[in-house]
C-alpha cells in the first residue's frame, strides 16, 4: 500500500471499523488499465471504491463519503463551519501541499531513469518548507487540524506529512507539527498506513 491516496482511504476504513475487501491494483499489480477498471475510473488510477453498485474515485472524496455515510460525527464534523474547515484542509493537502512535495518524492524514491535531479529536489523542498511552517503555526492554536478532535482533515494531511518525513532529507523541527504528527502515529487506525515505508 505505497500510494499516499490508498493510505488515506485505508486509514478511514480502519478508523470507522468497516468490513471491506481490498484488491491491490496499479504499479506491479496492473488492473488499472483493464476495461473493467476504467469503466469505473477513466483516470486509470487508485484508489477506486465500490459500495454496492456505486463507484467512487478521488481519495479525499472517498474519505469524505465514508465518514459521512457511516455517521461518524467526529470524523465528519456536524457543524457547518467545522465541516467546511475540514473540507478546506483536505483540498489544501491535494492542491497545495501535495504538488509542492511531489517532485522530491518522485526524484528521491521513484528515481525516474535511475538518476536524481538535484534541482528538482531543491525546488520541491523550497516549495514545501513554507507550507510546513504554515501548518506549525496553525497547530500551535489547536491539537488537531480542526479543533480538539481527529477529523477527516487530519487523515490526508498526516499521510502527506508521513511521505515528506520519510524522504532522505534533513528535517528541521516544527514543535507543533511534530507533536501533532506523533499523535497521528500513535493512533491505532493509522497502523499499516503511517508505519510502512515509501516505495
Amino acid at each position: 500500500m505505497s500510494s499516499i491516496n490508498v493510505r488515506k482511504v485505508m486509514w478511514a476504513v480502519q478508523a470507522l471499523g468497516l468490513a471491506h475487501e481490498r484488491i491491490d491494483a496499479g504499479g506491479e499489480f496492473g488492473v488499472v488499465r483493464t476495461d473493467t477498471f476504467m469503466a469505473h475510473n477513466p483516470n486509470a488510477m487508485v484508489p477506486l471504491m465500490q459500495d454496492g453498485d456505486f463507484y467512487l474515485w478521488e481519495s479525499n472524496v472517498i474519505v469524505r463519503y465514508l465518514c459521512a455515510k457511516h455517521g461518524h460525527t467526529t470524523l465528519y464534523p456536524q457543524g457547518l463551519h467545522e465541516a467546511f474547515d475540514a473540507e478546506r484542509w483536505m483540498d489544501w493537502q491535494q492542491t497545495t501541499l501535495n504538488p509542492a512535495g511531489r517532485d522530491a518524492f518522485i526524484q528521491l524514491i521513484r528515481k525516474p531513469g535511475g538518476q536524481v535531479d538535484p534541482a528538482r529536489v531543491d525546488h520541491s523542498v523550497a516549495a514545501t518548507l513554507p507550507l510546513l511552517k504554515l501548518l506549525d503555526r496553525h497547530l500551535a492554536a489547536q491539537p488537531f487540524m480542526v479543533g480538539t478532535q481527529l477529523t477527516m482533515a487530519d487523515i490526508p494531511v498526516a499521510c502527506e506529512i508521513h511521505r515528506w518525513r520519510c524522504l532522505p532529507l534533513a528535517h528541521a523541527p516544527y514543535p507543533n507539527l511534530d507533536r501533532w504528527y506523533q499523535q497521528m502515529l500513535a493512533m491505532p487506525a493509522s497502523q499499516g498506513v503511517l508505519d510502512i515505508p515509501l516505495s
